[in-house]
């Protein structure tokens, strides 16, 4: 087992990272939260009917009760109307202040669940069990908990730590081909941003079973890599920006889409390549860098086009959460491996689409 400290003082926790943790989990969680007499599970549609009575019999045989809580899958149920049903049944089980709610799924699940936990009864113990690679790598690391606005994602959320992030890598062996690749766009982005070792590793696998056989290791180290700058700003004024590379027109290519075409992962890909490939252009990234995100991207079929014009994308980034008053910051490439943040007036942003 790889056990990751996020060192947040009183709100710190640890992250545990092992193949077959999921029916391990009832102890762990009697043992840290021993007033906990109750547990709700939020899950979904996917993940549910495949782990979830699991999770709950691991529960009950460390006396701690669980109700299954499971919403329609899909980045179109992290709404404000799915959110309110949600706590609606999490009143109906009875749960109080000293029980605990567990998110099993993905990154849709992690978010919405930790709101309802964040939201209920003013803040209630939660724990993160992620499924997806996405997850596990990244979303559910770090306190980011929120639902989507019809005018972007992510606009009503916290910031709401964990109790503990419990990641069972061998739940991916049931993960669909195209979002395990959906959760690898994340992890070129830690290699993008501060670790060109890792880049280099994911570019030069095979194919997917070599990935899988190296699986323990990237997720590790992505987690590392987050709980380290979450350490340093947590609330995100500052450093955890850089996380955001290829977000920002990520978001907007998903909203444009209704968010049914392209996946998270999928948008943020294309954003990473699109905004390399023009800062090159414009002298600021050395040449050459694109094409090599670009080239681990397609390896594992992820798209690097939009499929729309860049300028139809900017109505979506002006609602982007990362806009301060007439400003936006946005991630660029000094190397691979190494990012800064760069403060751009809006009517700057759009040289920056090419």
């Amino acid at each position: 087992m790889k056990t990751i400290h996020v060192d947040l003082g009183e709100h710190a926790y640890n992250i545990e990272i092992e193949a077959g943790l999921l029916d391990k989990l009832g102890p762990k969680v009697a043992a840290l939260l021993p007033k906990a007499k109750k547990a709700v599970i939020v899950t979904d549609t996917n993940v549910g009917p495949l782990y979830a009575e699991r999770l709950q019999k691991s529960l009950a045989a460390a006396n701690i009760p669980a109700e299954i809580i499971t919403f329609l899958a899909g980045e179109q149920s992290k709404n404000l109307g799915v959110f309110s049903e949600v706590l609606e049944q999490i009143a109906a089980t009875g749960l109080t202040r000293s029980d605990v709610l567990l998110t099993l799924g993905g990154g849709v699940v992690g978010d919405l669940g930790g709101y309802a936990a964040a939201s209920y009864m003013r803040g209630i113990a939660f724990i993160q069990i992620p499924t997806s690679l996405l997850a596990q790598i990244d979303s559910s690391v770090g306190g980011k908990v929120a639902v989507d606005l019809k005018a972007g994602k992510n606009l009503a959320g916290a910031f709401y730590q964990p109790k503990a992030v419990f990641i069972d890598t061998a739940l991916l062996a049931t993960l669909p081909v195209h979002f395990l690749h959906d959760g690898l766009a994340e992890a070129i982005k830690y290699g993008c941003i501060l670790d060109k070792e890792l880049f280099d590793k994911i570019a030069s696998y095979a194919g997917d079973a070599e990935l899988l056989e190296n699986i323990d290791s990237i997720v590790a180290t992505c987690c590392s890599i987050k709980a380290r700058i979450v350490e340093q700003d947590e609330f995100d004024t500052g450093l955890r920006g850089l996380l955001n590379f290829g977000h920002t027109m990520g978001h907007a290519i998903e909203q444009y889409y209704g968010f049914s075409t392209f996946t998270h992962g999928e948008g943020v890909g294309i954003g990473m390549y699109q905004l390399t490939k023009r800062t090159e252009e414009m002298g600021i990234t050395p040449i050459g860098i694109a094409e090599q995100i670009k080239a681990a991207l397609e390896k594992y079929s992820l798209p690097t086009e939009p499929g729309v014009e860049k300028a139809l994308l900017l109505e979506g980034m002006k609602r982007d959460k990362k806009k301060n008053g007439n400003s936006i910051t946005i991630i660029i490439l000094e190397e691979l491996g190494r990012a800064v943040l760069k403060k751009l007036e809006w009517q700057e942003v759009p040289q920056y689409l090419g």
